[in-house]
């Protein structure tokens, strides 16, 4: 099958459900990512000019992957960064200078574009039950979207409301998506409620600084194996599951060695990775986000999202680190409701893997990480031993 980047019926393919999910996509990319970027940031040390660039290179390069891929596949591909990748760093950042850091964000990006040429990946996905992979998303996404609950009692007014105006949008099916209503009823209700203050808003635009990176055997053991895995688990797994489970022929290969070079041209900037996002490609390639072969334009708009949100993180990313982590976690709770009900709905939808499905949705959803290999992965191996061994 032959593509074209251009085609001239993309404005046509724009409807409210495409962009509604692109919206929330977006969103999903700039609400809880800088808390982790600037903590890790911080506890190595890194400058402010240096952290400024870092969301340059994560989130334009990452935006690129997107829209590229999506334009040309015609699939919602997100491009993103790995977030758990991000918190991994955290860790680590103290005991490495940042050049050693970009040095093994290097080598972490040449072993994903080796895993897409290579083509393992792509036959390790082949194997596993779509009900399974499912099943491991739902898990993942699980936490957040409980998190609605406590945040809602913390701060009632906004939680609560914006609570009721979501399932009346469902209700009467209005013109705004229910998801949508609620995450812009809980931004309002807290610019109306409190008194923020503004100026904590940036004032002086940072130009992007260059880092020449350096190698050393003890950077790239402690931080590239794990980062490469976390990826792949976190990032590349979940995305590309999604995508499979909604019926979409997926190009993993290709999705996996763009991956690994958009990550090398973030790594320019000292960003750790620019890949396929797991937890946006879900939203964007969910029914929610409109008709299948129009979904794409989620993935467009949720790039448009980050560049927008890159070329000014200099001024928003201090802004955001005055708003409650309560406001944050109903947000994300409100962006992510529709796709933990849909993925929950096609994990259960073979009775014969009811067993298997349970197993891995509880692993997944545990956050256990063992031997460096994070829940996602282990969710899939368990599920499919007990679906392919037991149940089948």
């Amino acid at each position: 099958m032959k593509h074209s980047i251009y085609k001239p019926q993309i404005l046509n393919d724009i409807n409210r459900d495409n962009i509604a999910g692109g919206l929330m996509t977006g969103m999903l990319g700039i609400i809880g990512p800088p808390v982790m970027v600037i903590e890790a940031a911080n506890a190595g040390m890194i400058s402010h000019e240096q952290t400024i660039t870092w969301f340059y290179g994560v989130h334009i390069f990452g935006a690129l992957l997107g829209l590229i891929m999506s334009l040309y596949y015609r699939m919602p591909i997100v491009g993103a960064h790995s977030i758990t990748g991000v918190a991994f760093l955290v860790t680590v950042t103290p005991y490495f200078t940042f050049e050693e850091l970009v040095g093994s964000y290097i080598i972490t990006a040449l072993i994903v574009i080796l895993f897409g040429v290579s083509g393992i990946f792509k036959k390790v996905m082949s194997w596993i039950p779509r009900e399974i992979i499912a099943a491991m998303l739902a898990g993942i996404i699980s936490s957040y979207v409980f998190g609605i609950i406590p945040a809602a009692i913390e701060m009632p007014a906004i939680g609560l409301t914006a609570i009721l105006v979501f399932f009346i949008f469902r209700k009467w099916d209005l013109i705004i998506p229910p998801m949508l209503a609620g995450v812009f009823t809980a931004v309002i209700m807290y610019f109306v409620l409190n008194h923020f203050d503004f100026s904590a808003i940036g004032t002086t635009p940072v130009a992007p600084t260059f880092t020449v990176p350096e190698f050393s055997i003890s950077a790239i053991i402690s931080i590239t194996l794990p980062l490469t895995l976390l990826i792949l688990s976190n990032d590349a797994t979940p995305a590309i599951g999604a995508l499979e489970s909604n019926g979409y022929k997926v190009p993993v290969n290709n999705i996996l060695t763009a991956s690994g070079i958009a990550s090398l041209g973030a790594t320019i900037f000292g960003g750790q990775s620019a890949n396929v996002g797991g937890m946006m490609t879900t939203i964007a390639s969910d029914h929610a986000s409109g008709e299948k072969s129009k979904r794409y334009i989620s993935s467009v708009i949720s790039s448009v999202v980050m560049i927008i949100f890159a070329v000014f993180a200099w001024a928003l990313v201090p802004l955001m680190f005055d708003l409650p982590a309560s406001l944050m976690a109903i947000l994300t709770g409100f962006v992510l409701i529709g796709v933990f009900s849909s993925t929950l709905k096609r994990s259960f939808s073979n009775p014969k893997y009811t067993m298997s499905v349970i197993f891995a949705f509880i692993i997944s959803a545990s956050g256990i990480t063992y031997f460096y290999i994070s829940a996602p992965i282990w969710a899939l191996l368990i599920g499919t031993i007990i679906a392919k061994f037991i149940e089948d």
